[in-house]
């Protein structure tokens, strides 16, 4: 596998690389990342500040996903479902994933297990009531439920998994996201998704534009604070970050829809998470009312 391969922004189309250029999906031009690697935009979309897109590309095009350290405030056994709101407030999102086989000319990978976990609209995880986005005391509902906004999709004969769940909150010095693991191999049993090859680890991240509206409306303009553009979120800017920038369509007040493309190799796994991320985050404090996989060292949550 080549370094083009890993860096190269979903250079073959659904229908593979020949297909995908008789259907004209367009020209790419290419932003410089800080680590030297060259991340490419559609041609004419709008760039924010230091030139990060702020329109995903087409997220019907494939490549390698690079994986990027991973998110705390894991934990095991994943509910096995498609809502994963558990009646948290927020905007609407439906999230579409498609799993792709890289190596096999991107065919779409049915049968792959799909997780995402991430935090409430007051930004809270579940499973950890002491985690507080900003080091203070639980607040804005009960963190200490272990399964909320938290859930495992495996992919169907499209390669597709969907969960419907709300936009993430505000998190210090982090730009909204959603942590993301793509796995093959593992078990489902009625205490949720458990083991198997971890193929990608990731993070989904939205457009400023859209984040914007969203944190205009309640509840999350009931918290006070600064929002962190996707130019200065630690992970966003170094090492991979940019495979997980969702395409996003809808509105605030219609809910909105993330679709993304991830490309897998489901032979192997990844021997290293991207360089550069800094670990500047906190470890979470032991719960002891959960039995969590949590990083010794996380990176900022």
């Amino acid at each position: 596998m080549t370094d083009s391969d890993l860096t190269r922004r979903r250079a073959l189309t659904l229908g593979g690389a020949a297909a995908g250029a008789a259907l004209g999906f367009g020209l790419f031009s290419f932003f410089s990342s800080d680590d030297g690697t060259r991340v490419p935009g559609r041609e004419g979309a709008g760039s924010g500040r230091d030139g990060v897109p702020d329109t995903a590309p087409d997220a019907e095009l494939c490549v390698l996903n690079r994986s990027v350290e991973p998110g705390p405030y894991h934990l095991d056994g994943a509910p096995l479902r498609k809502d994963i709101t558990e009646g948290r407030r927020g905007v609407p999102l439906r999230l579409r994933l498609t799993v792709r086989d890289h190596p096999h000319a991107c065919a779409v990978l049915a049968g792959a297990d799909v997780e995402v976990w991430h935090c409430d609209a007051w930004g809270h995880y579940s499973g950890y009531p002491g985690a507080h986005p900003d080091g203070g005391p639980a607040a804005g509902g009960p963190a200490g439920s272990r399964t909320f906004l938290r859930g495992c999709r495996t992919t169907d004969a499209a390669g597709l998994a969907e969960f419907a769940t709300v936009f993430p909150g505000r998190r210090a010095a982090r730009a909204p996201h959603i942590n993301v693991r793509v796995s093959t191999g593992g078990s489902r049993t009625a205490r949720g998704y458990q083991g198997g090859r971890v193929n990608w680890t990731g993070q989904l991240f939205f457009p400023d534009r859209y984040t914007d509206a969203v944190y205009a409306k309640s509840p999350y303009a009931g918290r006070k604070g600064t929002r962190t553009p996707l130019a200065q979120d630690p992970v966003y800017r170094w090492g991979g970050g940019r495979d997980g920038l969702l395409s996003v369509t809808g509105g605030v007040d219609t809910g909105l829809v993330g679709v993304l493309t991830i490309g897998i190799d489901p032979t192997r796994e990844p021997t290293q998470a991207a360089k550069g991320v800094p670990r500047t985050g906190r470890t979470p404090a032991p719960d002891s009312s959960a039995s969590a996989s949590r990083p010794a060292n996380p990176p900022t949550p």
